[in-house]
């Protein structure tokens, strides 16, 4: 029988101790199982593919009818401010990382329009740009528009 095959080859190993160093402590498990885990080559490789993959929506522009719509309610807004009306703002919220961002809705109360810098002045000292606006909802233009009057 060939020496490579033999199933007893190591039976005079299996009663042997365990080595231990005289000189080294005993590595714990967490440690021993850290050893092994993946080696990264390109730290953040993969933080950068995502963050290239992520989505970003481009702004719209909005057409002459809706941009007249918008204005009017701005209006009404500001004529509505001193009762603090309670208002549903979609808005462009710009991504700081990449070219774009996305659109979000928010209910605010506004205190105030300045038209001279072009935001809305929210309760609470928060500021929104004009110029992000896409839409305005709200109680407050409830009976306002011309389709509201039949």
């Amino acid at each position: 029988m060939q020496r490579s095959q033999d199933p007893h080859r190591y039976d005079d190993l299996i009663d042997l101790p365990h080595p231990v160093s005289a000189r080294r402590p005993r590595m714990p498990v967490s440690e021993r199982a850290a050893q092994f885990s993946p080696f990264a080559a390109l730290t953040g490789y993969g933080d950068a593919i995502a963050e290239t993959a992520r989505l970003t929506d481009a702004r719209l522009e909005l057409d002459e009818e809706t941009q007249r719509l918008l204005n009017r309610r701005v209006a009404l807004l500001r004529q509505a401010a001193p009762d603090r009306p309670l208002v549903r703002v979609t808005c462009f919220e710009p991504d700081a990382a990449k070219d774009g961002g996305r659109y979000v809705t928010l209910e605010v109360r506004v205190r105030g329009v300045d038209l001279a810098g072009g935001r809305l002045l929210l309760e609470g000292g928060g500021r929104l740009p004009l110029a992000d606006v896409i839409a305005l909802e709200g109680d407050c233009f409830s009976g306002t528009e011309p389709d509201d009057a039949e």
